[in-house]
């Protein structure tokens, strides 16, 4: 097998001073609060920035990460200490409950021509915002022809070239109804055998924007009825927490909707939600 580059050995562990100026960047830009024992976590997923930069050790890489040019390679360095572990229809009841309580809920209470917008704020390669998206076009279609539109973020700029280009492996597609995949999916061939697309109709309903969670303001021109940020706090320390549900409460229209992960909570500090039911938080009509 020939090769562009010259063979480079893994790089050994990052010492105790490299990976804290590691661990101090990824937290500083991203909030990602990564423990003493995540040095060889470190150590597998920054390996292949440096073989990318052709570079020898964790020295090297944190000379460059250190230097004026460096600004670039932080953004990879989010790219590769990120976790993105997703799937279609990930924690289904959330979904069966913006079918069955949510979404009638807001076709009724909103003007008939008022659309339904759901954020998802850490969408990883798109398997969540297109959920929500096949969620709404279901419903909608249904039920009342209203607009509705998903705005969907993540901090890395890798995930979100897949999400959006919408094409996942046949394998990945663990649908709740098969008749979803034959509706809003096209089948690839040739060399896209065993792939499938999502359709344009629904993905231009889908906007996909890189966003930091802490870089305030955020970019939307409107708030959202229902956000989603779910399994994203767990990488979080009790204030930057504290911090984000005070910026993605921000975001809600009064009495919208924060869906968190069925392993998150938001007990142990003040937020001002109301507990709606477990990992789904109400914002109060009156904090508007």
């Amino acid at each position: 097998m020939s090769a562009a580059f010259p063979h480079i050995a893994p790089a050994a562990a990052p010492k105790a001073g490299e990976y804290e100026f590691i661990r101090q960047l990824v937290y500083r830009h991203s909030r990602i609060n990564l423990g003493p024992d995540k040095a060889e976590l470190v150590r597998n997923r920054v390996q292949k920035r440096l073989r990318a930069l052709g570079l020898p050790d964790f020295e090297s890489y944190c000379q460059v990460l250190n230097s004026p040019a460096g600004e670039q390679e932080v953004l990879a360095l989010l790219d590769v200490i990120s976790t993105n572990v997703t799937s279609f229809f990930r924690e289904i009841d959330h979904f069966h409950y913006l079918t069955q309580v949510l979404l009638p809920a807001l076709d009724k209470k909103l003007p008939r021509n008022e659309p339904v917008q759901i954020w998802s704020a850490a969408c990883s390669s798109g398997e969540e915002p297109y959920s929500l998206a096949l969620t709404l076009a279901d419903y909608f279609s249904r039920k009342s022809e209203r607009p509705w539109r998903v705005f969907a973020s993540d901090i890395s700029t890798r995930v979100l070239d897949v999400a959006r280009k919408g094409i996942y492996r046949a394998d990945k597609l663990h649908l709740p109804d098969p008749q979803i995949l034959h509706t809003f999916f096209q089948k690839g061939t040739g060399q896209w055998e065993g792939y499938f697309r999502v359709k344009d109709s629904l993905r231009e309903h889908v906007t996909f924007e890189r966003l930091n969670l802490f870089e305030w303001p955020y970019p939307w021109k409107s708030k959202f009825q229902v956000v989603f940020c779910r399994n994203v706090m767990i990488y979080f320390d009790r204030p930057t927490q504290r911090q984000l549900v005070a910026h993605l409460s921000s975001q809600l229209e009064p009495e919208g909707f924060l869906f968190v992960g069925h392993a998150e909570g938001l007990v142990g500090f003040d937020h001002g939600l109301k507990n709606h039911r477990p990992s789904v938080y109400q914002l109060p009509k009156a904090s508007r």
